[in-house]
């Protein structure tokens, strides 16, 4: 593998782990804390990416547009927690039907409502051009916002006093109530983020796929859901571990073969380290740090 080979495959993996850690974060906010599988969530990711795309249509600069994509989509998550999500805690099997049936749903009004789809929102920043390769620059920029992203989350949920409200709420409801914690606001706004998270994913991946459609968030739903089994609970530890791991394997195994292979490729590896690791990463993570502090 010469220089430019191995360029073209650090901005492959970059790119997968990207897509891969956008399409789970939110996910993993709603699963990982509030004990929700939510199946609409590429539906969260489309409602991002249709109010990115038609708002960049109707003149307004890409970044307000993304902009006005993550609040329509938190807009959605806070309505949809309140009037039906907020009923299912508790309930992991009627979430999974409810939120599978929103997902149905959701893709059929976005066909009735626009067609089965929409002009596609220009990408940005042109290519970078390397031997007998390009890369697209924005793709390659997405991974900066990932990590960003978990940046901010971290900083968020163990840094400020919302955070610690929060994870409070969700490792022991009765008790965080009892300490004054408006427990049904910690749920709400915690699902406002997971939405927030995913209309984020949406309106970034707007203009670096095809033109949407009303399937354009099952394209995310697998790798997301792929990558919580894989980084277990914890979504600060669990999902850049999973992102860099399954990332990397769908890079080279994209170079050496096609997309196809690749995607094949991150699956059987997600199937043999769930064999392995049946908490995933962070169970991983907090077992080596258990055998350190015994060990000390």
């Amino acid at each position: 593998m010469n220089g430019y080979e191995l360029l073209n495959v650090t901005f492959q993996f970059l790119e997968s782990f990207a897509f891969i850690v956008l399409a789970t974060v939110g996910l993993a906010v709603i699963f990982g804390m509030m004990g929700i599988i939510n199946l609409a969530h590429g539906e969260f990711i489309l409602v991002g990416a249709y109010a990115t795309t038609l708002s960049a249509h109707q003149g307004l600069p890409l970044p307000v547009a993304m902009l006005v994509g993550v609040v329509a989509t938190t807009i959605f998550g806070i309505v949809l927690e309140r009037t039906i999500i907020r009923r299912l805690y508790g309930r992991l099997l009627d979430s999974m039907v409810a939120t599978f049936g929103i997902s149905l749903v959701l893709v059929q009004l976005t066909r009735i409502l626009f067609g089965n789809s929409i002009d596609q929102v220009s990408t940005p920043f042109g290519a970078i051009s390397y031997g007998s390769y390009s890369y697209s620059l924005y793709r390659v920029l997405l991974a900066g916002a990932a990590i960003a992203t978990l940046l901010g989350l971290y900083l968020l949920f163990t840094r400020t006093a919302f955070g610690i409200r929060a994870r409070a709420t969700i490792q022991d409801e009765e008790t965080a109530r009892s300490m004054g914690v408006d427990t049904d606001r910690m749920y709400m706004s915690t699902f406002a983020i997971g939405s927030a998270l995913a209309g984020l994913t949406g309106a970034l991946y707007a203009p670096a796929r095809a033109s949407p459609t009303p399937e354009f968030g099952s394209e995310f739903l697998v790798d997301a859901f792929v990558a919580v089994v894989v980084g277990g609970p914890s979504v600060l530890v669990g999902t850049p571990l999973a992102g860099g791991f399954l990332g990397l394997i769908e890079a080279f195994f994209t170079f050496q073969w096609t997309q196809f292979i690749g995607t094949v490729a991150m699956l059987v590896a997600a199937i043999v380290m769930i064999r392995l690791l049946p908490d995933g990463f962070s169970g991983l993570v907090e077992s080596v740090r258990t055998s350190w502090r015994e060990s000390e």
